[in-house]
This record gives structure tokens, C-alpha cells and sequence, in this order.
């Protein structure tokens, strides 16, 4: 299977030249497909630089929202971005918790990968994973993060909350200060805008200071601040998208039980399937124009992210079916 379509998801533009054009269903990735649509009543002027005002205002806004003191978050230009220069400020040694983002394992120096299920082991050591995890979709609650927490030592424990969005009750986000906890939030998963480019590094003020001099005066575009600081005051969007979110989820649940496939996962924006004929089941939902995300070193793991709408979970259901 090509290294494109197993390195991330997205690969749309792939997918159109070597399946063919036509009505593609994007799958491969986790991402909202009910995007916040308050993007369209926003204007930008493009001749000003970002005002350092509305940076501030967006991290402010993005604060709320998460639940932590706005004077520990930093707002950068992905969350990918800021997993790496983040690791580079460290400088520290650890281990990583896979199956995870291939990220993960560039993000600390020397890293060496730890099975999920034996994260315990990693007392003392810095460590890295994702609460909910990728691309498994395992969820740890928040006490059991706290118990990681106070067994790091001189380690750091650094969470990829990409997905928490929808998972706030789980979120460390909140227990972050002047303490070694470096929580990663995204902004284009949950709010289905992955093209703004937006993430959050929220960590000790010391590591914050340290990053933004890193970043420079002007991270983000005008309209990544602009969209992000309204977006996340959109209390009622949120409040609504949580419970969308999840009962398309548990439609999805429902087809892929009934094709005789278990879900599993319990972040509501993709879940993974394990079957000994994962390969030829990707090569056919291709060949009816839905991507989805297989996994080089886990030949019998399929990804499928969240159908957007009930016409979409149709078109899944029939290639599933072989019809």
C-alpha cells in the first residue's frame, strides 16, 4: 500500500489521481464534518499586519473555553507546530505512547516508544501521548491523569489533546501552571476548519515566554485570529455540536456492527476497525470514492472518520456492503 495514504489522512488530492475524479468522501481524517459556520460572516482586512491585541483576545477566548488561565496559553500555527518546537525548548529525553501520532516520536529527544498499556512503567521518565488517544480513540479520565501526573518526578508529561474537545471531563488542561504538565490543544478537529492552521501550547510561564519569543510578533493570519477568538465564544454552536457529534457517532456504531465490524474508539469524531482484510476493504472503499486511513505497521487497522450526513453514511454503508 502506497506511504501516502499510511503516512496521515488527508490525502485527497492522492486519492483523486490514483482512484480517479468524482464525488470523493474524505474519511481518512478526524475532523468535524459539521465545520463552525460563523466563518462566513467574517471579513479581514489583508493589508494590516495581526494585531497583538487580537492575539491576546484569542488566546483569552481560547482560555475560557478550555478552562485554564489565559497567561499559560499560547496560541500557534497547528498543534503539530507547536508539539515540535515545544520538544525542541525541552531538550528532554523520554518515551512515547503508541499506537499515536507519528509526531509523538520526534517530540522528545531520544524518544523511545512504550505500548499504551504500559504507561505505568514509565514513572520518573518524561512522557508523551493523546487523551483521547489516536488513532485507537481510548480515552483515560482525568483521575488517572493526575496519577501520571504526580508519578513523572523530574519528567514531564506532555498530552496531545487534539480530540478533548468533545471530551472536556477527561481534560488536564486545567490542572497546567508552574508544575512540569504541557498540555496540546487543536482548533480545526472539533470545529471542522483544519485549513485555519491553529493550535494552542498550554504550559508553565516559562515555557510559554520562551515559545512566543520563539514564534515571533505575527504566528497567525489575521483570519486564523479573527476565526478563532469567535469560534470559541460561539457558546451555543459548541454546546450543540458535543451532542451532534455524538449521535452520528453512535449511527456510525450502529452500520459498522451491522457489517460485522467492532468499533472501537470513544472520541466521536473517527473510529477504528481491525480486520484481518483491512487492506482490500480500504482498496474498495477507494474504488467507491471514500478515503480512509490504514496503517502500515498495523495491517489490519482501518480508520474511518465521521460520515457528514445521512446521505454520506448511505454511500458507506453500500461500499461496506460490497453493493
Amino acid at each position: 500500500m502506497s506511504d501516502r495514504w499510511t503516512w496521515h489522512g488527508g490525502g485527497l488530492t492522492a486519492a483523486r489521481a490514483h482512484y480517479g475524479d468524482g464525488d470523493w468522501i474524505d474519511l481518512s481524517t478526524g475532523i468535524n464534518p459539521h465545520p463552525w459556520a460563523g466563518v462566513d460572516a467574517l471579513t479581514f482586512d489583508w493589508q494590516r499586519l495581526p494585531d497583538e491585541s487580537g492575539l491576546r483576545d484569542l488566546e483569552v477566548a481560547a482560555a475560557a473555553h478550555f478552562g485554564a488561565e489565559p497567561a499559560y496559553v499560547c496560541a500557534v500555527p497547528g498543534s503539530e507546530i507547536g508539539l515540535r518546537l515545544t520538544g525542541q525548548l525541552l531538550g528532554e529525553s523520554g518515551l512515547w505512547a503508541e499506537p499515536a501520532y507519528r509526531t509523538h516520536g520526534d517530540v522528545l529527544r531520544d524518544a523511545r516508544p512504550l505500548p499504551f498499556d504500559r504507561i505505568d512503567a514509565a514513572d520518573g521518565r518524561s512522557l508523551i501521548l493523546a487523551n483521547p488517544n489516536n488513532p485507537d480513540g481510548r480515552l483515560i479520565d482525568r483521575a488517572a491523569m493526575r496519577d501520571l501526573l504526580a508519578r513523572r518526578g523530574e519528567g514531564w508529561l506532555l498530552i496531545d489533546e487534539a480530540f478533548a474537545d468533545a471530551h472536556s471531563e477527561c481534560s488536564l488542561v486545567g490542572e497546567v501552571g508552574d508544575r512540569r504538565l504541557i498540555v496540546f490543544r487543536s482548533f480545526g478537529k472539533f470545529f471542522g476548519l483544519a485549513g485555519v492552521r491553529l493550535g494552542f501550547v498550554i504550559g508553565p510561564r516559562a515555557i510559554v515566554d520562551r515559545l512566543r519569543a520563539l514564534i515571533g510578533a505575527w504566528p497567525l493570519s489575521a483570519a486564523a485570529v479573527a476565526i478563532g477568538a469567535a469560534a470559541y465564544r460561539d457558546r451555543d454552536w459548541i454546546d450543540r455540536t458535543g451532542p451532534l457529534l455524538r449521535n452520528d457517532a453512535a449511527a456510525l456504531d450502529r452500520l459498522l456492527c451491522q457489517r460485522g465490524y467492532v468499533p472501537q474508539g470513544a472520541c466521536p469524531l473517527f473510529r477504528l476497525i481491525e480486520t484481518k482484510d483491512a487492506r482490500d476493504l480500504f482498496e474498495r472503499l477507494a474504488m467507491a470514492k471514500i478515503l480512509t486511513r490504514p496503517f502500515a505497521e498495523h495491517p489490519r487497522w482501518l480508520r474511518i472518520g465521521l460520515p457528514g450526513g445521512a446521505d454520506e453514511l448511505a454511500r458507506l454503508d453500500a461500499a461496506l456492503g460490497g453493493v
